[in-house]
């Protein structure tokens, strides 16, 4: 990742994001859509959760409470976990969001140990940070010690030989079309073993 001192890439990325707050769930309406999602009639999801329809149709218009079991026989039949029954999908409709980087058009963040190019900037509020990082440091001295942050990584060598170093693990050696996946707050660092520099593809998470 970025040098110890300027994990700036991450921090902006992670900028571009707001906290939303729960809307309370509506359980009729909740069991109504999941059931309507399926394609199933009041019949068909009735006997999927071992109720009558009367006490589904009741259900679904908010006519009564289920008990504890009455929720657990809905959920299993819905095939969700009761606290799914109170949890509203994160997207409704599916958002349609897209965008693409042309090769060499990513935004640049460059430092002394990399340098960055920011992938699929056009879009705000990502759950994850993709980007194509050129590594010119050599040893893990060129580090100002360990570089720490949240969420996890995936990393993938693009060209050349690199040495991925954890704060856990024995420093591995890795070439082109190895990949590695770990818990970025673990301290890593990756060095160019090639005489050129190595390029590699991050992605990181940003929830």
């Amino acid at each position: 990742m970025s040098d110890l001192t300027n994990p700036s890439i991450i921090r902006i990325a992670r900028a571009d994001g707001e906290e939303a707050l729960a809307s309370p769930i509506d359980l009729a309406e909740r069991v109504r859509n999941l059931r309507k999602d399926r394609g199933w009639t009041l019949e068909q999801a009735a006997q999927a959760a071992g109720l009558a329809r009367s006490t589904l149709s009741k259900i679904e218009n908010g006519q009564m409470s289920p008990t504890y079991d009455g929720l657990k026989k809905l959920a299993e039949g819905l095939g969700i976990t009761v606290p799914q029954l109170f949890t509203p999908p994160r997207h409704a409709a599916p958002g349609g969001r897209m965008t693409m980087t042309r090769a060499g058009e990513g935004e640049a963040h460059v430092t002394t140990t990399y340098e960055h190019e920011l992938l699929s900037g056009g879009l705000t509020r990502k759950a994850m940070l993709p980007y194509r990082a050129t590594v010119h440091a050599r040893a893990f001295e060129d580090f100002n010690g360990w570089v720490r942050h949240d969420g996890e990584e995936f990393l993938y060598v693009l060209t050349g030989q690199i040495r991925l170093f954890t704060e856990f693990y024995a420093p591995i050696d890795m070439k082109r079309g190895d990949s590695a996946y770990y818990d970025a707050s673990m301290g890593h660092n990756v060095v160019s073993l090639s005489p050129e520099d190595a390029t590699i593809l991050w992605v990181t998470s940003l929830d």
